[in-house]
């Protein structure tokens, strides 16, 4: 901008500078030609005197004109010069704002880091301590062994000596070794003590370790896309899903099995499509997912988007979808199992990245008197949570929303059916959005996780499975 300012001023000072130039010869040029034309009726005193007159009041007219142009350029040219300046301090200052911040997140995150690698050192040292003092308890437990069976066999010796009189040397020995076993004793509930000690610090330690996990989890995720998880995945690799697999084979019991665990537990091993038959409730197909030495009722399958989840609250009551594809099993159903016994709620997911993760929960959900409504504990996993817990959850669909926080619709505005408290946790029935859809509200709209401080991450796959807590309850 300054220097199109300069280029225009120099243009005009030209111009300026060429017409003060001309000016003198025209003036004078006509003042020649007006003399030659009154040769004859004035003298030659006035014909000057009158020329000379015209041409000051043209001069002077063409100077206050010049003028006057050149009062709006300096005044025109003045008020952009101060825009400038003006937009130029305002850069300066965010530039030095925005320097500031960055400044402080660093700092902070090395602050972190040290700290967690110290815990970390910290964490070592204890298990090793740990490990030491479990081999010293082992030694002094095989010791113990080996003085009871000798006061065994003093306990034999004083049952014979009961009728005859033990001589002095053996009470001695008796006496001595009575108090060295005591002693022993002494000895090894003071180990285990420490021990105790010793675990509590460690499970001190860890926790500590996660929380300051959890904040340098916040902090890389910040810094990260959007659609991806941070890290390798800590979780077993399980058996993948089918999808669109128009051969899997339908297996039909006889009705008996309440759940999939129970099927596992008759000798069921392969992954598919099962009739089970809840206690109290009519029989139903359901997907039977064998891993981890057991077996999961999934209630909900998320692969590829090929099916749409914003449904009715009837299609999400009674189910939709189909068992070998994407499917929502139904919350009828889901509930005639999760009545018969505690179970654990799992969600396993999937980025863009292919990275994997998940998190469980021990859980209670209610009937339709209820709303079905949802209760969350969480129990393990590898990603921070991103349900609330301990407060119940009721669910809602855009047609029979339970929840309206200063009247807006979370289902009607982040499409599909879910458990919404305050329309800002994760939503694993949204729209499936791809990496390329860019937004926020797609992204709010989307198949998404999200933690309590943090982005919305979009979601390649999801699935949720629930088994009793109790393996053998069905047996």
């Amino acid at each position: 901008i300054l220097n199109n300012q300069r280029v225009s001023g120099a243009e005009n000072m030209k111009i300026i500078l060429v017409f003060l130039f001309i000016a003198p010869l025209a003036f004078s040029a006509r003042a020649e030609k007006d003399y030659s034309s009154f040769d004859s009726a004035t003298s030659p005193e006035t014909k000057s005197r009158f020329a000379m007159l015209d041409d000051v009041r043209i001069l002077a007219n063409g100077l206050l004109q010049l003028g006057h142009g050149l009062k709006d350029f300096v005044h025109k040219t003045k008020g952009q010069m101060n825009d400038i300046f003006q937009k130029l301090y305002i850069f300066d200052r965010s530039f030095y704002e925005l320097s500031l911040q960055t400044s402080e997140i660093k700092e902070e995150e090395e602050q972190l880091r040290q700290t967690t690698a110290r815990l970390q050192i910290n964490n070592e040292e204890m298990k090793n301590l740990s490990q030491e003092m479990n081999s010293k308890i082992e030694d002094l437990i095989q010791n113990k062994i080996q003085l009871q069976e000798k006061v065994w066999g003093l306990e034999d010796k004083v049952t014979k000596l009961a009728v005859i009189q033990p001589s002095m040397q053996e009470t001695k020995e008796i006496s001595s070794l009575k108090a060295f076993v005591e002693q022993q004793d002494n000895h090894i509930k003071q180990l285990l003590k420490i021990v105790e000690d010793q675990h509590v610090q460690l499970d001190r330690q860890h926790n500590q370790i996660m929380e300051l996990e959890d904040k340098l989890n916040h902090i890389e995720l910040q810094e990260l896309a959007e659609n991806s998880f941070t890290g390798d995945q800590t979780e077993p690799e399980a058996t993948p899903f089918p999808v669109h697999n128009t051969t899997a084979v339908t297996y039909k019991s006889d009705g008996a099995a309440p759940d999939c665990t129970a099927l596992y537990n008759s000798g069921m091993r392969s992954s598919g499509v099962y009739t089970i038959k809840p206690n109290g409730s009519e029989a139903f197909d359901v997907y039977c997912e064998m891993k981890f030495g057991s077996s999961w009722t999934v209630i909900q399958n998320r692969v590829d988007g090929s099916l749409d989840f914003n449904q009715t609250w009837d299609a999400y009551a009674n189910g939709f979808g189909e068992l070998n594809e994407e499917f929502w099993l139904g919350l009828n159903k889901t509930y005639s199992i999760t009545k018969q016994g505690d179970y654990i709620l799992r969600i396993e997911l999937q980025d863009w990245k292919d990275n994997k993760r998940y998190i469980e929960y021990a859980f209670s959900l209610g009937g339709p008197e209820t709303d079905y409504t949802l209760q969350l504990s969480r129990i393990s996993g590898s990603i921070p949570n991103a349900l609330p817990e301990q407060t119940e959850l009721r669910f809602s669909t855009a047609d029979r929303d339970m929840d309206i926080i200063n009247d807006f619709n979370c289902p009607e505005n982040y499409l599909g059916g879910w458990w919404h408290s305050e329309c800002e946790e994760t939503n694993l029935n949204g729209k499936y959005v791809a990496p390329r859809s860019r937004g926020r509200l797609d992204r709010r709209k989307g198949l998404y996780w999200k933690p309590k401080k943090g982005r919305y991450y979009l979601l390649k796959s999801t699935k949720i499975m629930i088994h009793p807590t109790d393996l053998k309850s069905f047996d």
